[in-house]
């Protein structure tokens, strides 16, 4: 898709539907002018930009509403460009009419992101900046609120471009080595380029190491409830969500299907799993249900194993075991310790936790919620435990894999270092180094990056 900054585009920027205000924005050189041409009350275009102006919204004759026109003048907006904002009543007939009236007059509709595509192509945002954009809109927790707001005031942006700009001073002069390669003559100090690539590296690695952290908070944290049949799990999904979300019955097999739901916990999303017991069955339906814990079980950042407490400890570790789970945060839990005798429970709970290695161990009363707010500390804890210590967070993909390609890249220079090699073979691994970085911040892009990137904004952003 080509993109063009010459034509006027017009959306709605509030959610659709009846509310008390709507927002119509419009971005683009003729957009105060085509405001005018529908809006009575002071001459927009002789207006000072960043003021408000109530007038009328007009189709001839006709009053269509009484509205407030907010007015920004390039280069001081969000987009770069001449925009408006029409505050209107909240009616989705006056909202479309308004809009209708703008496309008439020369406006055309904005397509996903296109304002904010703009703010990107005018360099009022970089590409990372853009992105944290629709981050901060979908944030429904205090953690992704965070990592947006952090990521759109350009830390991590500031951040790249100065590696890149330390990558690019050396790029240089190895590419003047090439110019001068029959006079044999070295303008980049070689040891000083290691330094500066190990500790590029280093950083690069600390970033790598925050993505697990930062994608966990972006998309919730997946935690799957899992035990053999009739333990507690549904009782324990809805002692956490503090309602019956889960079907409860003594028969062994009621949950056939994986049943989830959220819950924020210290600003943080949790989505619990709640699967089917696992055990051997002739049931079709119920291995069906099997296997899909099973496939839960291999998403999951965390895993809550429930089982009845009970005197044999060792019966209990030996169906723990049963579970490869050595790769994942379990916490153990051995519930029901209502019905087990008082004095015993706590022995329990340290012999389990110290055979299995598995800290906590948690003995917990589902039913009466007993040691729940234990477990739900617990929980933060396993996230806070993998926070790295970088003052910035990754938490795109896209900028995950960027920086995976731009670190290979930079160990190519190093092997190449340490090998002797020629100026010109050193001064191609930057580049590539170079064009990674700069695909995170946008320095290097192209329309179909673009377009993957801002066809999932609001078409009001």
């Amino acid at each position: 898709m080509k993109h063009v900054l010459d034509d006027t585009i017009v959306a709605l920027s509030t959610p659709s539907g009846v509310g008390a205000i709507a927002m119509i924005r419009l971005s683009g050189p003729k957009a105060i002018s085509i405001t005018d041409k529908i809006f009575v009350g002071k001459k927009l275009q002789s207006q000072e930009t960043h003021t408000i102006h109530f007038g009328k919204i007009i189709d001839g004759t006709e009053v269509v509403d009484e509205v407030l026109v907010s007015l920004f003048k390039n280069p001081q907006s969000y987009t770069g460009q001449d925009t408006t904002e029409i505050s209107c009543h909240g009616s989705p007939y006056i909202s479309e009419y308004i809009i209708k009236l703008c496309i008439k007059s020369g406006a055309r509709t904005a397509n996903p992101g296109e304002f904010t595509m703009r703010a990107f192509l005018n360099g009022q945002l970089d590409l990372s900046q853009a992105e944290a954009v629709a981050d901060l809109i979908s944030s429904e927790t205090h953690a992704q609120h965070e990592l947006a707001i952090n990521q759109m005031r350009g830390g991590y942006s500031d951040m790249i471009k100065s590696l890149r700009d330390q990558l690019i001073e050396f790029a240089s002069l190895l590419e003047l080595e090439n110019d001068f390669s029959e006079e044999d003559v070295e303008f980049a100090d070689r040891g000083a380029l290691v330094k500066l690539i190990t500790n590029i590296k280093t950083l690069i690695a600390e970033l790598l190491q925050s993505f697990d952290y930062g994608n966990a908070i972006k998309e919730g944290i997946p935690v799957a409830i899992i035990g053999k049949p009739n333990v507690g799990k549904s009782t324990l999904l809805n002692a956490l969500l503090n309602e019956d979300r889960a079907i409860i019955s003594a028969t062994p097999g009621t949950t056939r299907d994986v049943i989830e739901d959220t819950i924020q916990l210290d600003g943080i999303l949790f989505r619990f799993i709640d699967t089917a017991g696992i055990r051997d069955t002739q049931d079709e339906i119920e291995s069906m249900g099997i296997t899909k814990t099973k496939q839960q079980i291999e998403k999951a950042r965390i895993i809550l194993y429930i089982d009845e407490i009970k005197e044999d400890h060792n019966e209990i570790i030996a169906e723990f075991k049963k579970h490869d789970l050595h790769e994942k945060d379990t916490i153990i839990l051995l519930n029901k310790i209502d019905d087990f005798h008082k004095c015993h429970s706590y022995d329990v709970e340290e012999a389990v936790s110290t055979l299995t290695q598995r800290t906590p161990t948690i003995a917990i009363s589902a039913k009466d919620g007993k040691h729940i707010d234990k477990l739900k500390t617990s929980l933060t804890d396993l996230i806070a435990a993998t926070k790295s210590s970088s003052s910035v967070v990754v938490s795109n993909l896209r900028h995950h894999e960027a920086l995976h390609h731009a670190d290979t890249a930079l160990q190519k220079v190093l092997d190449g270092l340490a090998q002797n090699i020629s100026s010109d073979f050193l001064a191609l691994d930057i580049r590539h180094a170079l064009s990674s970085l700069g695909e995170i911040s946008g320095e290097v892009s192209t329309d179909d990056l673009l377009d993957s990137i801002f066809r999932n904004f609001c078409i009001g952003k």
